[in-house]
């Protein structure tokens, strides 16, 4: 049985930019959207504070991450897991 309240929750998933802060990591997120006027794919990116307790995750990793309740001024968002191990560059 799923726990129902984490379903509820926003997540994303994206590859870790910055490592550099204790406990937070950067993740940047790309999503691919339709142009309305030159009509074709375009993608779109946005940075994203995560809460990484254990400071296990690398710059290249890619990773989950799932809304949370505000952490500090900017963070909203907790590494949920770890998908690809190995770091691409």
């Amino acid at each position: 049985m799923t726990n129902q309240k984490t379903e509820r929750r926003k997540s994303r998933e994206g590859v870790v930019v910055s490592n550099k802060m204790q406990k937070t990591v950067t993740v940047r997120v790309e999503r691919t959207i339709h142009h309305p006027d030159l009509e074709k794919t375009v993608m779109r990116a946005k940075k994203f504070y995560a809460h990484c307790e254990d400071n296990d995750v690398k710059v290249g990793q890619r990773v989950r991450i799932v809304e949370t309740r505000p952490l500090s001024k900017l963070k909203r968002w907790r590494v949920a897991e770890i998908l690809d191990k190995e770091i691409k560059s």
